[in-house]
């Protein structure tokens, strides 16, 4: 893989008309406590076939208003990476598969108190020739 995924899963969510339009990113820099957040991060992965097949480890952290809004929101997301993205080309990289690490689960943010979910998916990505 010679580009970073998290920008191409940023930009397929950004895509969902279902989630809040702004809300998903990559990065929590500039981000105000309170704002509805989909934050996306690399944990870690590895080629699993040179040159050809990569596995990649993805946590997800949902942050909203009220836990009942951040856990909605958490299952919402996992929904459309499980069962929507496999299959999915996004700008030259094939998703050929998703697996599910850890399921949305409450994990309020602990400097700001905010309600918070936070779930991890693997990702099968493969160069789409």
């Amino acid at each position: 893989m010679r580009q970073d995924p998290i920008p191409l899963l940023v930009s397929y969510l950004r895509s969902i008309s279902e989630l809040p339009a702004g809300a998903v990113t990559g990065t929590l820099v500039g981000r105000n406590v309170g704002e509805t957040t989909i934050y996306l991060m690399q944990s870690g992965g590895y080629r699993s076939k040179r040159d050809r097949v990569d596995r990649l480890y993805v946590l997800y952290d949902v942050y909203a208003e009220s836990p009942a809004e951040a856990g909605a929101l958490a299952y919402t997301v996992r929904e459309y990476l499980l069962e929507q993205l496999p299959g999915q080309s996004l700008n030259g990289v094939l998703v050929l598969d998703v697996r599910e690490e850890a399921a949305p689960s409450w994990h309020p943010d602990m400097q700001s108190l905010e309600p918070a979910y936070s779930a991890e998916i693997c990702l099968y990505l493969v160069t789409d020739d």
